[in-house]
């Protein structure tokens, strides 16, 4: 397996906490750009694709894009995908998430994962290594249980 050619960006919204951010250990990785929202200015990425919930699938082919994803709460994150409405999106096969949710405010996407679950899922699709995204990933144990034959069938 091999390394993306493009640098995966990853868009954090301020209000994330780190100490709650399942990405925090991929600023240490080769091939992970993070970017603070808002943006200071708008960004360019016109050979990149967003991963999002009402996009096509995911698939090998799109392994000439680069790959942006955006890292904040549900809410937050809609809110955050006006800036970057020009990317295509791309969606991932359905995963059930590891990662306990607690919001009393508003329901989150049955669709819908951690960060790293929907990096982790991407990668595979595309043929990318693997190896220590989910090394810190506290509930990465019970997110591979929960999706083995998901994980297992791409």
């Amino acid at each position: 397996m091999s390394l993306p050619s493009h640098p995966t960006i990853i868009v954090v919204h301020y209000k994330e906490r780190r100490s709650k951010c399942t990405v925090e250990p991929l600023r240490h990785q080769p091939g992970f750009e993070f970017w603070k929202f808002p943006l200071k200015e708008p960004q360019a990425l016109p050979n990149y694709i967003r991963l999002g919930i009402d996009g096509p699938p995911l698939s090998r082919e799109d392994r000439k894009h680069g790959l942006l994803v955006l890292d904040a709460t549900w809410k937050l994150a809609s809110k955050m995908e006006a800036e970057f409405e020009d990317v295509p999106i791309r969606s991932l096969p359905v995963c059930q998430t590891a990662y306990p949710r607690n919001s009393k405010l508003f329901e989150d996407p049955s669709a819908g994962l951690a960060t790293i679950e929907a990096i982790y899922v991407a990668y595979k699709i595309l043929g990318y290594s693997l190896d220590g995204l989910l090394d810190e990933y506290r509930w990465q144990d019970e997110f591979l249980r929960i999706n083995e034959d998901v994980l297992n069938a791409i």
